[in-house]
């Protein structure tokens, strides 16, 4: 008996996941695809990350292999023209015709393209392929301008693409009064409107497009305002438009303003053919997501296998990262008063907005916006999806509790069995617990092998490794955080280990301890540990330096480099500053005074470093450490100096104490800041260590810092002398230094310490441990063997044979580092 056939029409993510359910289902079916696309189905989710770096193989969903693996006959490049539905056949372009049992259409969605005059002129694209996005980019070298019609999601990634590809002036029209009208309401819009611009993005609101000018090329837009936008090329994402024209043609039922109507079973007009993803119309929606589709897959997978389930439409929530901002909404995010309770929270310098919509009576949460900040996405979408009963403080789930400390795990262990985690692949939390418990599956890695988890968009990722983390510890297993597969070790194991056994270079580490031959995950966090024990030369651990530690200077656009000389407390004196203006000009090197009280130099030639360093050597300066993950700054006020505010000298005192830690690695950079008084001029209580004078001595805090997620630094000791200052200083670098993670800073580091604040104070100031006096030996063995890594670079000559941009020619600058006028100095032309 032969088997029935299926026929897919459509490629993309949504026909793909449908054969692969259908698969793990059943084996007793003949699969045939069909694709207009001349390639296998990729990921559209993830496709301005091909601007990135990311090739078209990266961004596939399988191999041509997996489906004839698989059984799956694969017909690209051929999409179907005709549906006979009386003789059960379909006809293709390249003249194929095959019989079908079951028809699966999953012809997705097209760009929605006004008709505007000029529409059709060079340098105009739609974004939705893989080779639409070749044609943009093929474009965009040549391009100093672009616009992109349309505000939604897909329009603001379209403008994303644009500036990742160089394009600095990028401009956003939408028609509606605001950016993503169908997520976020005007006050969320409004902040995510003032971030982007920030950014560099222009947007302009109320603006319908007239007309495009110019002559065979686009020249400009003109809008009906009479207003007009000179631009070089426009990326149109106004929308999408179901692909039903096929249906259409087969007489089965579609919607008023398209799409192919559906019953729960995603069943079309012809209960043998069935509509899937963003072709399909349910109940009078189209629904835009990658999810929903996967849903809609599943259920046809379900259906022809005769299990039971079925469609009821699917929530559209959704977190993204919009060009560096993050966006999410969930639930019911449009509610308004008086149906609902309305909490916002708004803060225009930091450029968060939060709102969350709860029931009258306090007890459940109804749905939200966050922009800005979206870390508590997961959380407080299955506090909606769950009808989890609210806290008697519901502002706290925005805010943060400010009660003392949480328990950040519990929330995700007391889900239900049945909370969806991954709404892409349906993968419940009862799922990845029964895989951690019955599998062995211990990290993100194996759930989603195991479960498919986190594969699909990964917003998922954060709460599916606290599951797994969450259902160790209740089993009382050791939860181990290794470095990577090349060291079954954590960094904390690690820096022990190379301790005890005196090892000095990575290849070392990696025989005594590794397996392999390392990987860039595990060669950068070696050298911070041998950086951190032994405070060698970092430039002589030649294969597994940070790019920045390289070169010992950050590599800024265009491929020139900065240079940072160490200014200790801000202070310099007046021949020093002659000394950078002499260079800086020498050199035609961009200058800058930084908010950490130095002098960045920028554009300088990688041929040039040590050339600069030697005169700045000569002048009496040193390595900034600005390129490294050390001690950056310890700024100051100028406290009791020349302040009549000011209590003790913060000056001298934050000089002692950059001078004293300057150079030291750590597993980020470290900064701090030495206030004189409490008005807090140096803006102490923002850094990872803040010292602010008292009537009786000083008041220490530790792990703040600024960034994009600042947190405020936490009293450590009060009124204590410069002495004990610089003890417990020394105990708290070298506590962090030994025990925290690679790339953690001191406050995410202090966030997860069991028992934060309480055990670090006890650990610190009051011995708990017993390791004070070692911490402080460790800590002045390192201050002992400080060097500046600049004049060790320019002294040794097999070293600084590294700082020639060509091997033969070591007197030559790189050509493509270009510069143009800014503002009577000069800066890097784009790339």
């Amino acid at each position: 008996m032969s088997k029935p056939t299926i026929i897919v029409v459509g490629n993309g993510m949504v026909g793909y996941k449908f054969c692969e359910k259908l698969l793990a289902r059943s084996t007793q079916f003949q699969i045939i695809v069909f694709g207009e696309e001349p390639r296998h189905a990729y990921d559209r989710v993830h496709l301005s990350e091909y601007f990135n770096g990311k090739t078209a193989d990266d961004l596939s969903l399988s191999t041509l292999s997996w489906y004839s693996d698989n059984g799956i006959a694969l017909h690209l490049d051929d999409p179907i023209q005709e549906i006979n539905r009386s003789e059960k056949t379909i006809h293709s372009l390249k003249g194929v015709t095959l019989k079908y049992d079951y028809l699966v259409l999953a012809t997705g969605s097209s760009a929605f393209v006004p008709d505007i005059p000029g529409i059709e002129k060079e340098g105009v694209f739609v974004y939705r392929t893989i080779e639409d996005l070749e044609l943009i980019r093929a474009c965009a070298a040549n391009a100093k301008s672009g616009a992109v019609m349309g505000g939604g999601l897909l329009g603001l990634e379209a403008a994303k693409a644009l500036i990742d590809l160089g394009i600095a002036e990028t401009h956003v029209i939408e028609f509606a009064p605001r950016l993503m009208p169908r997520q976020i309401d005007s006050a969320g819009s409004n902040m995510l409107q003032m971030k982007l611009s920030q950014l560099g993005l222009h947007v302009h609101l109320n603006k319908s497009t007239a007309a495009i000018t110019g002559d065979k090329k686009i020249h400009a837009l003109k809008f009906n305002d009479d207003s007009q936008l000179a631009v070089d090329m426009l990326v149109i994402s106004a929308g999408i438009r179901p692909r039903d024209e096929l249906a259409k043609l087969a007489g089965l039922h579609v919607g008023t303003r398209g799409g192919i109507a559906v019953n729960e079973k995603m069943q079309t007009s012809d209960e043998c053919i069935y509509a899937i993803g963003e072709c399909a119309l349910y109940e009078g929606m189209i629904y835009g997501l990658v999810a929903p589709g996967y849903e809609m897959a599943d259920i046809v997978a379900a259906h022809l296998t005769e299990a039971d389930k079925s469609f009821y439409g699917y929530d559209m929530s959704t977190k993204l990262k919009l060009i560096g901002v993050d966006v999410a909404s969930f639930g019911d995010a449009f509610i308004t008063e008086p149906d609902c309770r309305t909490i916002l929270f708004e803060d225009t310098h930091k450029g968060i907005y939060k709102r969350i919509n709860i029931t009258n009576d306090g007890k459940n949460l109804l749905g939200g916006i966050l922009i800005g900040d979206a870390d508590a996405y997961n959380m407080l979408l299955q506090t909606v999806n769950n009808k989890i009963v609210l806290p008697p403080d519901p502002e706290d789930l925005i805010l943060g509790s400010r009660g003392g400390e949480s328990n950040a795990g519990a929330g995700v262990m007391s889900l239900p069995d049945d909370a969806l985690i991954c709404s892409c692949e349906a993968v419940t939390k009862g799922v990845i617990c029964s895989a951690v418990n019955d599998s062995g599956v211990t990290g993100i890695d194996g759930m989603k092998k195991c479960t498919k988890a986190g594969t699909g968009c990964g917003g998922c990722v954060p709460l599916v490794k606290d599951l797994i983390a969450g259902t160790m510890k209740a089993n009382g297993q050791y939860i181990k955080n290794v470095i990577c597969e090349h060291f079954d070790y954590s960094r904390q194991e690690l820096f022990d280990l190379v301790k005890i056994n005196g090892l000095k270079n990575y290849d070392l580490v990696l025989d005594h301890y590794g397996k392999g031959d390392g990987c860039e995950v595990c060669k950068p966090v070696v050298a911070s540990i041998l950086s951190s024990l032994w405070n060698d030369v970092i430039v002589k651990q030649e294969v597994i330096q940070d790019s920045n530690d390289r070169f010992l200077a950050n590599i800024q656009k265009g491929g020139t480099y900065s240079v940072v000389p160490r200014i200790p407390g801000g202070e310099i004196t007046p021949d020093k500053l002659i000394v950078i203006g002499q260079v800086a000009k020498k050199y035609g090197l961009y200058t800058k005074i930084t908010g950490g009280q130095r002098i960045d130099m920028f554009g300088a030639h990688l041929s040039d470093l040590p050339l600069i360093w030697e005169e700045l050597i000569d002048a009496g300066f040193e390595s900034g450490h600005a390129y490294g993950k050390a001690l950056r700054t310890v700024k100051s006020c100028v406290g009791s100096t020349w302040c009549r505010f000011g209590l003790h000298d913060s000056v001298t005192f934050a000089i002692e104490v950059e001078d004293r830690y300057k150079g030291i690695r750590a597993p980020h950079k470290i900064k701090g800041g030495v206030s004189g008084c409490v008005r807090e001029c140096a803006e102490a209580q923002s850094k990872d260590f803040g010292i602010i004078a008292t009537e009786k001595g000083w008041n220490l805090y530790v792990c703040g810092n600024g960034g994009s997620k600042p947190q405020h630094a936490q009293l450590l000791a009060t009124d204590i002398d410069k002495e004990t200052v610089v003890k417990y200083l020394d105990r708290f670098l070298m506590f962090y230094i030994k025990t925290a993670d690679q790339l953690t800073r001191t406050a995410t580091w202090l966030n997860k310490l069991d028992g934060g604040m309480s055990y670090l104070k006890n650990v610190i100031v009051n011995d708990s441990l017993g390791l004070g006096e070692q911490l402080e030996e460790e800590m002045q063995a390192l201050v002992n063997s400080y060097h500046c890594e600049w004049k060790e670079a320019i002294n040794n000559p097999s070293m600084r044979k590294r700082f020639a941009h060509f091997i033969n020619a070591p007197d030559e600058k790189d050509p493509h580092a270009q510069f143009e006028p800014m503002r009577e100095q000069v800066r890097a032309k784009e790339w």
